[in-house]
């Protein structure tokens, strides 16, 4: 992996583990740039201290950028990208690549990881639950509806439990949940 505070480098994204990412952190001289790209709810739940927030659904790069230029960061600085296990982050650095002038570095495991690491976690008044178990909530429902109805109504509802499985293949395969950036979007989220 590149250093990424090396600014040498073309300003391709990195990746950096939660340990290395905890160790940058807790230097006395650090100065990190993370932005945060969870949902809403989620960074009222728990939060990282010093992160900007910008939830992936609602992602703009103009409005990255403007703010990084409005805070004084200039283009020598890696952007930090965090997220619950490191998914949502690749997403927003893909989203991202190209139209900031900094290096993007993605915090492998988001949270999750550095949460185990003990890093200092501010806990907020939400308690919701994360996007990744709403969407095996989700779906798990719709596959055990599905069946049921299936069974007691009409076998045409089995229908409903293969488009749901079909789903998470392509999820799988793609690294892309329509479910999740839907849900990403529910009231409950915001």
């Amino acid at each position: 992996m590149s250093n990424p505070t090396d600014t040498s480098a073309d300003k391709s994204t990195t990746r950096i583990s939660a340990e290395e990412f905890k160790q940058h952190k807790q230097s006395p001289e650090s100065q990190l740039l993370v932005i945060d790209v969870r949902t809403h709810a989620e960074v009222n739940s728990e939060s990282l201290a010093d992160c900007v927030h910008f939830p992936l659904q609602e992602l703009d790069s103009a409005a990255v950028k403007a703010y990084l230029e409005q805070q004084g960061h200039d283009s020598s600085q890696p952007v930090y990208l965090l997220c619950a296990s490191g998914q949502r982050a690749a997403k927003a650095s893909e989203q991202l690549q190209g139209d900031l002038d900094h290096q993007l570095v993605i915090v492998e495991g988001g949270m999750n990881a550095l949460k185990q690491l003990g890093i200092d976690i501010a806990k907020g008044s939400g308690n919701i639950i994360s996007l990744e178990r709403q969407v095996r909530i989700a779906a798990g429902s719709l596959v055990v509806i599905g069946v049921i109805l299936g069974f007691a109504v009409n076998p045409g509802f089995y229908g409903l439990s293969a488009f749901v499985g079909a789903g998470l293949v392509f999820a799988g395969v793609t690294d892309s949940c329509g479910m999740a950036m839907v849900l990403a979007r529910m009231p409950w989220n915001n």
